[in-house]
């Protein structure tokens, strides 16, 4: 796809590079159906379609797209654990076989476990559900990131899961790419955008920002947002805004 030209720059990190103009990369969280009009969609989803259509078109160098895609009797669904309900919790633990995998000691297993929120199933892989919802195309985008899809790990960020079992490739795409520069939209911001922005920023290699009207949140609380500015994260509040940062 065409993209516009990555600028001059100087070497500031084993595959980054940062120069007097910076290279920016969009990631647009979690846009599917079941997300926004479907089995478990956000408050006032719909209305975040045109905002985030909007910033899909501005001329960022790179364009990511990252996607639940969960198989059937994935742990996050209430109908995988008999006698609970949707929005209930449970507790859930890395799975064994993951972690021999990764060469860590089993014994702390029962140690690591995380609160989990129960939901009705969604974005099961190859339905309606998971797929982007209209007009966003998967074509628009350099690289679309799937994450859940494990059936015994749960995954909001496009980053990895908490336990660090399973990474994506996003982080090796955005080095590669010598991105200084992540504009993060989408859905939902209390929980996948938070949680991808969140491990964005952990990396400390480029500027993280979240694009306040490009994002829905499932809580009308917006503690979010604080979270995430307290970590360093920048906050843009309109897509006016983002424009001018952008130089458009």
């Amino acid at each position: 796809m065409d993209h516009s030209q990555p600028p001059d720059s100087v070497s500031l990190y084993p595959g980054i590079t940062a120069g007097v103009n910076p290279v920016n990369a969009l990631l647009v969280v979690d846009m599917q159906v079941d997300f926004l009009t479907g089995s478990l969609a956000v408050p006032d989803g719909p209305s975040v379609v045109d905002p985030v259509k909007d910033i899909i078109g501005l001329p960022f160098h790179f364009r990511y797209a990252s996607k639940d895609w969960h198989p059937r009797g994935h742990i996050s669904f209430a109908s995988t654990h008999p006698g609970k309900e949707v929005f209930g919790r449970t507790t859930i633990y890395p799975p064994e076989d993951l972690v021999k995998a990764k060469g860590q000691d089993t014994s702390t297993i029962g140690e690591r476990g995380l609160e989990q929120v129960l939901w009705p199933d969604h974005c099961v892989q190859g339905t309606l559900g998971a797929q982007l919802i209209d007009p966003l195309h998967e074509d628009r985008f350099d690289a679309i990131i799937l994450k859940g899809v494990d059936p015994g790990v749960e995954c909001y960020s496009a980053f990895k899961d908490p336990w660090g079992l399973l990474v994506t490739n996003l982080e090796e795409l955005l080095k590669e790419r010598g991105v200084t520069d992540l504009y993060v939209v989408g859905v939902a911001g209390d929980y996948c955008v938070k949680e991808s922005a969140m491990d964005a920023i952990k990396f400390n290699v480029w500027n993280t920002w979240v694009v306040k009207e490009g994002v829905r949140s499932v809580s009308t609380e917006g503690k979010e947002w604080e979270t995430m500015k307290s970590a360093g994260i920048g906050i843009i509040d309109t897509v006016r805004e983002l424009k001018v940062k952008l130089g458009v």
